[in-house]
């Protein structure tokens, strides 16, 4: 089951935090079809968000066709997003990476904003 965070600090909307969270599980296959998401309650449980926060992402993610809510047993995925399970070679190698640039000093902001830089950099007018 997918646990979410959330960042107040981010400037991202609290809801979207809660739909990209799934969207990227739903890339690493740490959610598959059939999985159930965590229900609203849970999720205000973890994060002390609004529980119409929560049920404004799921909708979100039903109106993108992502998941499906099942009336009196919660909402569910529908579809993967990609074929980049946790446990691939790649993974690895990024976790590896992470680690040495976590070891040569480099902090949270810096290396995700190297790693922006490096996407978009070798995917100029790919779609995300």
């Amino acid at each position: 089951m997918v646990e979410y965070r959330v960042d107040r600090r981010s400037g991202v909307a609290t809801y979207l935090q809660i739909v990209q969270q799934t969207q990227q599980a739903l890339r690493l296959g740490l959610l598959t079809p059939g999985d159930k998401l965590p229900t609203a309650r849970e999720v205000v449980e973890a994060t002390a968000i609004n529980p119409n926060t929560v049920l404004k992402a799921y909708r979100e993610l039903e109106r993108e066709g992502l998941v499906e809510a099942r009336r009196g047993l919660g909402t569910f995925v529908k579809k993967s997003l990609g074929p980049a399970p946790a446990d691939s070679p790649l993974h690895t190698e990024l976790t590896d990476w992470a680690v040495r640039a976590r070891a040569a000093g480099l902090e949270h902001d810096d290396v995700a904003a190297l790693f922006t830089a490096v996407l978009e950099e070798h995917f100029k007018g790919d779609e995300a």
